[in-house]
């Protein structure tokens, strides 16, 4: 049995800080991967640059993905995911701050699976982030294409 990957899209260190405790904290035994911007987040998917000898599984089985990265946006990786055919069915989770309704339609026009903003306060963030850990690691079935 393969151990599913998280790619982890975050600049902010004390997000991805958060991000990793808590997906820890639910007891999930998945690798975790960190892009800390959109150009790296491609490369890592597709085996790039710094990433052009990563070991482990072609494709993570779910993309947390901030919307604002630089380099490029979430956004921006988000639209080259659904355009390569590669990562074309790649599940995606949006998960930010933002609180913006235009976000969260441009995130699911532009194929998101999920739209998740980020709770504030730390426990509520520890729960919601292990919600999505247990949901896309254990629960969901993805696509056999993929």
């Amino acid at each position: 049995m393969t151990i599913k990957t998280i790619l982890l899209v975050e600049d902010n260190p004390q997000d991805e800080m958060l991000t990793l405790r808590a997906l820890r904290k639910a007891n999930l035994a998945n690798r975790i991967d960190v892009a800390r911007d959109g150009q790296q987040a491609l490369d890592y998917l597709w085996r790039q640059g710094d990433f052009a000898r990563r070991e482990g599984p072609d494709l993570p089985a779910v993309v947390l993905l901030d919307i604002g990265l630089p380099r490029l946006s979430g956004l921006e990786v988000l639209a080259h995911l659904r355009a390569d055919e590669r990562t074309a069915l790649l599940p995606v989770v949006i998960l930010t701050s933002s609180d913006m309704e235009q976000d969260r339609l441009v995130s699911y026009a532009s194929g998101c699976n999920s739209f998740v903003r980020k709770p504030v306060n730390f426990v509520e963030f520890v729960e919601t982030v292990s919600r999505l850990g247990i949901y896309w690691l254990a629960i969901n079935e993805p696509s056999a294409a993929r």
